[in-house]
């Protein structure tokens, strides 16, 4: 056997390993979105939400997820607002008249609840901290009222901010169409990683460009609104920032200078005075939408880390306990 021929069986051989090797792959993971499918598409619903009691006029048409056995469904704010009627609609064909829990028109989350003689199917849910870029997923909802559908992409980013002060959101190209709103995003695990709430769309359909507020985030604020049916604000004293960009390090870091404190407080017990900068909140930037979701999460339970360039230009850190911080409304 000469030199060529044995190049040809070679290059042969790696192409049959190749052609089986992509052909393992795509059949596991054709078995794990089916698997994945199954586990958590009795867990999403279809919402009605409108303004006539009579009728559907007027109705908006979005999706849901069952957060517990006992009929609380999250989905998002946008899809109730401004109507008072809501019906949930079950995989399985059934129907219910639902009550509105509570909701935060911040983070664009409500809480819904039925009334069911059975048990229902909650939701896997994963830590969506864990999430990767890259990371396969898939999103489940009813776009355009057509009825519950599945779509699959990857996570294209995490921690984006468009359009929402609050929450790092998730972004996939996993197809969220309108009537997708408050539906699922879900890894290959059938685990619940997102809630579906908006896109970037040039048309009004779907572009490519889809966002979804992580699971982790789900979790706390549901939890807050079926326990006492509105998020709970956060208070460290009485002040008043001023927004500054300083020169730190041979970049440009955002801040917020306190130009204003009573001297009680969380914040002025710490020690904190006037023209000390704010330079960090949680490990992220030093600027008036995170200072307004660090409180927000407060009432969540959460403790409160800054970063502070004092006015003699010296960095300290301090950490605001969630049992330190007051004024919290019920």
């Amino acid at each position: 056997m000469n030199f060529i021929q044995r190049t040809k069986i070679n290059y042969l051989l790696v192409i049959s390993i190749t052609i089986f090797l992509s052909w393992v792959f795509f059949s596991n993971d054709k078995n794990k979105f089916v698997s994945a499918t199954e586990d958590s598409i009795e867990s999403v619903v279809t919402i009605y939400s409108y303004k006539n009691n009579k009728s559907y006029v007027n109705n908006n048409i979005g999706s849901g997820v069952i957060f517990s056995k006992d009929g609380y469904i999250v989905t998002n704010f946008h899809i109730i607002s401004g109507n008072k009627f809501i019906k949930i609609k079950l995989n399985n064909g059934q129907e219910f008249d639902a009550k509105i829990i509570g909701s935060d028109v911040n983070a664009d989350i409500a809480v819904l609840k039925i009334q069911s003689n059975e048990e229902l199917k909650p939701i896997n849910i994963s830590d969506s901290s864990d999430l990767k870029i890259g990371d396969k997923v898939l999103a489940i909802g009813n776009p355009y009222g057509i009825g519950v559908s599945v779509s699959s992409g990857i996570i294209s980013a995490t921690g984006r901010d468009y359009g929402n002060p609050y929450l790092e959101l998730i972004q996939t190209d996993a197809a969220i169409n309108p009537g997708n709103s408050g539906g699922a995003l879900i890894n290959e695990n059938g685990n619940l990683v997102g809630i579906n709430t908006k896109i970037i769309s040039r048309t009004g359909g779907f572009q490519g460009l889809g966002f979804a507020i992580p699971s982790n985030n789900i979790v706390q604020i549901a939890s807050e609104l079926i326990q006492y049916g509105k998020i709970r604000s956060g208070w460290i004293g009485n002040f008043r920032v001023s927004p500054i960009r300083l020169y730190i390090n041979k970049s440009f870091v955002s801040g917020l200078r306190i130009v204003e404190i009573d001297n009680y407080g969380p914040l002025f017990d710490k020690g904190i005075r006037v023209n000390d900068v704010i330079i960090s909140i949680n490990s992220n930037k030093g600027d008036w939408k995170n200072l307004i979701s660090s409180l927000k999460f407060a009432g969540l339970g959460n403790n409160i880390i800054f970063d502070i360039l004092t006015n003699d230009n010296k960095y300290k850190t301090i950490e605001i306990e969630s049992d330190e911080i007051k004024g919290l409304t019920r």
